[in-house]
């Protein structure tokens, strides 16, 4: 019997499971009574649920052992595998912060991935945000296969570099070579599509309200919304700075809309939280929104849809973005080139937008000013 298969516990009859008549017992379930069941070779089994079947097996066969899988029940011995392997079976996620749902979902679609190739998923949010990451362990490479880091800079990562693990990078410089492989979002496009609406609505005195943070995923928003509104003609931009909370997007706003020159018909927001801010003081200052201001958030958290009017923003589809990392990550841990794709973002107006007022006190500051 092969390494990987589970074994008949000792006085066992390897009777049939009273419960199934004619299948054998969960726990006797072997890679040959999966190959029996899907109509194929012990080794098409192998391949396939070790994820190295494709160019091997027909996409058909590849579905039917993993079909057969499922319905018996079959767990393959792990810990054998590893043994053999020299893995621990073990990949590190690495994020600024918790303290926003997006790097919750990254987590969710990256585990859901690596529970399909039997790995588990340590989430460590690095206690200096986007600076540098300290190895959480006394030895990543005794304790980790991989490494995933999301909006991280590769140079924060250096001592979990030094263990020489495949790293892959999320929301990051795709031109960094210190990583194995890059997977990010158009973040330039949902810009682009950001900045085209309130174009089209007819707003032409926009203020980016800019996210403190240096990191590469602000640094392309800044550009972009800079190089999208250059080609509008007559656009008065201006970029204020604000850290990631609600407090800090209600002081910029407010910056925004009491300061000299004439009031911005649009605020445009580096993030749903800093949006939630911005919306906060229009209100505070007796204003509107969107029939005064109009505001946009950028993510498309839960909190998009919780303030009133609900934000236009940028979904971001966090889940399939750690899909996408974990995928990349296995594949460079099989030996396989690491596909880095560029996910699509989508653009969602909703009722913070609206075309800018036409009244001539539109331009006027609150309190007469």
């Amino acid at each position: 019997m092969s390494s990987n298969e589970a074994t008949t516990p000792p006085g066992s009859t390897g009777a049939a499971d009273p419960a199934t008549p004619g299948r054998p017992a969960a726990d006797r379930i072997t890679s040959r009574d999966v190959a029996r069941a899907a109509g194929v070779s012990q080794a098409a089994v192998s391949l396939v649920l070790g994820d190295k079947w494709r160019g091997r097996v027909s996409p058909g066969k590849a579905e039917a052992v993993r079909a057969a899988a499922r319905e018996l029940g079959y767990r393959p011995n792990l810990a054998a595998r590893s043994l053999r392997m020299g893995r621990t079976r073990t990949v590190l996620l690495v994020v600024p912060a918790l303290t926003t749902e997006f790097f919750a979902r990254v987590y969710t679609g990256a585990a859901r991935v690596a529970a399909e190739h039997g790995f588990g998923v340590v989430l460590y949010p690095s206690p200096e945000g986007i600076g540098p990451a300290r190895d959480p362990f006394d030895s990543a490479a005794a304790t980790l296969d991989g490494v995933i880091a999301s909006s991280m800079a590769a140079e924060a990562l250096t001592p979990l570099r030094a263990a020489d693990l495949p790293l892959v990078m999320l929301d990051s410089d795709p031109d960094d070579d210190r990583a194995t492989a890059t997977v990010n979002l158009d973040i330039a496009d949902g810009v682009r599509q950001l900045t085209g609406h309130l174009a089209a609505l007819g707003h032409r005195r926009i203020t980016h309200l800019a996210a403190d943070v240096r990191s590469w995923t602000f640094e392309v928003r800044a550009r972009a919304v800079r190089e999208a509104l250059s080609r509008v003609p007559g656009v008065r931009l201006r970029r204020l700075p604000a850290a990631l909370g609600v407090d800090a997007g209600l002081r910029a706003a407010h910056t925004a809309l009491t300061g000299p020159g004439p009031r911005p018909t649009a605020l445009l927001c580096d993030d749903d939280i800093i949006a939630a801010g911005a919306c906060k003081a229009v209100r505070r200052l007796g204003l509107r929104v969107p029939e005064d201001v109009s505001v946009t958030g950028f993510d498309d958290l839960a909190l998009a849809v919780a303030v009133e009017p609900e934000l236009t923003t940028v979904r971001l589809p966090a889940e399939e973005f750690g899909e996408a990392g974990m995928r990349a990550l296995m594949a460079a841990l099989d030996g396989r080139p690491a596909q880095a794709p560029t996910l699509p973002v989508e653009l969602v107006t909703r009722g913070s937008t609206a075309p800018p007022a036409d009244a001539p006190e539109n331009a006027a500051r609150p309190g007469g000013r």
